[in-house]
C-alpha cells in the first residue's frame, strides 16, 4: 500500500504560474486560489508550505476588498507568510498590524504558487510596476517584455 498524502497539496497545484516565451517577451498567466478569509486554522490546513506569491486584503464597510499586502515566499512558504502576516501579535510591521487590528475578522486572502525564483521576481516586478509606477523594482533581467494574465475563479482581477 503506497502513503498519499490527503493535505491539499493536489488541490492547490491548480493554483500556479504557467509561463510561454516569445523571443525576449515572457507571457505569464497567474492562477489565483479562491479569496478565504484569513483564520489560522482555514491557512495551516489548506495552504501549501511552498514558494510562491500572496496577497491580502481588508474588506471596507461597503463590502469592497483593498489589497494592503503583495508578498513572496520562498523559505518556510506560503503557509507560514500567511500566518504570520495575518496574526497582528505575529507581524511586525506596525502599520501592518493596526491595519489588521482595525479591520479584525474582515481580512482575506489568495496565492499562487510559483517554482522558480527568478518567475517569481518577475511576476512581483510586473504587479508592482503596475501598482507603484515611477518606483524602481527588480526583475530577473531575462526578458525585455513581461505580460501577465490573471485568473480567478471569484473574477477578482487586479490588473
Amino acid at each position: 500500500m503506497a502513503f498519499r498524502s490527503c493535505l491539499c497539496y493536489d488541490a492547490c497545484m491548480k493554483y500556479t504560474v504557467s509561463k510561454q516565451v516569445d523571443h525576449n517577451d515572457a507571457y505569464y498567466t497567474v492562477r489565483w486560489s479562491p479569496i478565504t478569509k484569513a483564520d489560522r486554522l482555514a491557512i495551516r490546513t489548506s495552504v501549501p508550505s511552498m514558494g510562491g506569491i500572496a496577497e491580502m486584503y481588508w474588506m471596507d464597510e461597503h463590502g469592497k476588498l483593498n489589497l494592503y499586502l503583495l508578498a513572496r515566499s520562498y523559505y518556510g512558504g506560503l503557509r507560514a507568510t500567511l500566518r504570520a502576516a495575518s496574526d497582528p501579535l505575529e507581524e511586525k510591521d506596525e502599520k501592518r498590524r493596526a491595519m489588521l487590528e482595525r479591520h479584525d475578522g474582515k481580512i482575506y486572502y489568495r496565492y499562487t504558487l510559483v517554482e522558480s525564483q527568478d518567475d517569481m521576481a518577475d511576476i512581483f516586478y510586473f504587479f508592482m510596476s503596475m501598482r507603484a509606477p515611477g518606483r524602481d523594482f527588480d526583475h530577473s533581467g531575462r526578458y525585455d517584455r513581461i505580460f501577465l494574465n490573471e485568473v480567478d475563479e471569484g473574477k477578482l482581477i487586479t490588473v
